[in-house]
């Protein structure tokens, strides 16, 4: 039987064919590439109303038209690896977007860029520091004796923290890709953790910077991130939407700010390596965090394919805590789909939107009007933010554990804070 052979010229005809299809989009790549192009992340506009130290903390202004607007401001905490950007990284699939257009009064988190005098920071610090300076700051500006609380990644277990130990401030908590148990060997990261010497890291680094993590985030799956992603991007260079959004990804992805040491530390040690969260033997500022503290409605999201925080990480809070009203939602994709992808975005933050609506009109028809603010917070004068240049001085234990109306000098909270910092630097030594 004679072997079938394909033709020279066919074979001439198609690479002819291809180099002409090759020519067109190199082409158009170059009027895309070389063109105007619009790659700003966090577009959405917003009000700096509060800054302690580098936290700032951003309000954006909700649709006052909207139906049904939420009584109840939100608060979103965001991790202190990378950016909050990240919720509202392109104009057409914006997270903060969809909750302003449903009348959702949002103020979220930016943590801003730890500098070397950060490097004894704790979680203890960002917790009962920071992150309740901020909620009584909201609050107290809108009258209401407690808010809705969102966290994402890190930021969501900085979050389920402070919910158990002030859950007399948050209404709803609502968890995003949080890690809480830490206890499995399902994600590379998690293996990876358990064997890593943190205290040689911080000797060595004192804060961890920005670079080294996020390249240890692409070792965990270098094909895909660092091969696969850019052979995507030239094949579809012509495209300007698709140009616009891989630069603004990129953006967001290589904007990462330096760690604390000690909180670091503290999350590695605590949680990777001790998995003390879900066991509620973990210790934030000398209290124990017992999650059963934490009676308020939860909503938990966690992504399917998510490498970073797998599944495993996420699915037991709900078991765990003390609220009746826990729900679980697990979609089909990974750790930062659940922001960007087009597909997500629908059943995402709308269904944050309905959720959150649905308890705030159950509030409206079991709180009286006169039980909606206690004395204590009605009388209590509005906390101003402070100027950039001269922030405000963070709480200190001898000021969280004065009682009302005790004046605490401004000498005795330097000598304070001094004498920790110098403890702190003993110790490390």
């Amino acid at each position: 039987m004679a072997e079938t052979k394909i033709p020279l010229d066919l074979i001439l005809e198609r690479m002819a064919e291809d180099a002409e299809k090759t020519r067109q989009r190199v082409s158009r790549a170059s009027d895309v590439l070389l063109g105007e192009l619009h790659y700003e992340i966090g577009s959405t506009p917003y009000e700096i109303v509060y800054e302690e130290d580098r936290v700032r903390l951003k309000h954006y202004t909700r649709n006052e038209e909207a139906e049904n607007k939420l009584n109840v401001p939100l608060l979103v905490v965001y991790a202190l690896i990378n950016r909050e950007t990240m919720l509202d990284l392109q104009p057409d699939r914006s997270v903060v977007k969809t909750f302003l257009q449903e009348g959702i009064d949002l103020y979220m988190v930016d943590w801003g860029y730890p500098t070397s005098k950060d490097r004894f920071l704790t979680i203890d610090d960002h917790v009962n520091g920071y992150m309740d300076n901020i909620v009584d700051f909201i609050r107290r500006k809108h009258g209401v004796p407690k808010i809705n609380l969102m966290g994402i990644c890190m930021g969501g277990t900085f979050c389920v923290i402070y919910s158990a130990l002030h859950s007399e401030k948050i209404k709803n908590l609502i968890t995003t890709v949080t890690p809480t148990n830490f206890d499995t060997d399902k994600g590379l990261l998690h293996v990876w953790m358990k064997d890593v010497d943190t205290d040689r890291m911080v000797r060595t680094f004192g804060n961890i910077p920005g670079d080294l993590m996020n390249f240890g985030f692409l070792l965990l799956n270098p094909a895909r991130l660092m091969i696969d992603k850019y052979v995507g991007f030239m094949e579809n260079m012509d495209n300007r939407d698709f140009v616009e959004n891989f630069v603004r990804m990129e953006r967001w992805i290589f904007d990462s700010p330096d760690v604390p040491g000690e909180t670091f530390r503290q999350f590695v040690e605590d949680g990777y390596k001790n998995n003390l969260l879900i066991q509620n033997k973990m210790f934030v500022g000398g209290k124990k965090v017992d999650l059963k503290k934490i009676t308020m409605p939860l909503l938990n999201f966690f992504g399917e394919y998510d490498h970073l925080v797998p599944p495993e990480a996420c699915n037991q809070l709900t078991g765990a805590v003390g609220s009746r009203d826990a729900q679980d939602v697990c979609l089909e994709t990974g750790h930062i789909g659940i922001y960007v992808s087009s597909r997500f975005q629908r059943q995402f933050a709308p269904r944050i939107v309905q959720w959150l609506k649905e308890r705030d009109r159950e509030d409206r028809v079991e709180t009286a009007p006169d039980r909606e603010m206690p004395d204590s917070l009605r009388e209590a004068p509005l906390k101003k933010p402070p100027v950039r240049k001269k922030p405000a001085v963070r709480k200190t234990e001898a000021t969280r554990k004065a009682p009302a109306g005790t004046n605490i000098s401004p000498p005795a909270r330097v000598r304070k804070s001094k004498q920790s910092l110098i403890q702190k630097i003993a110790e490390a030594i």
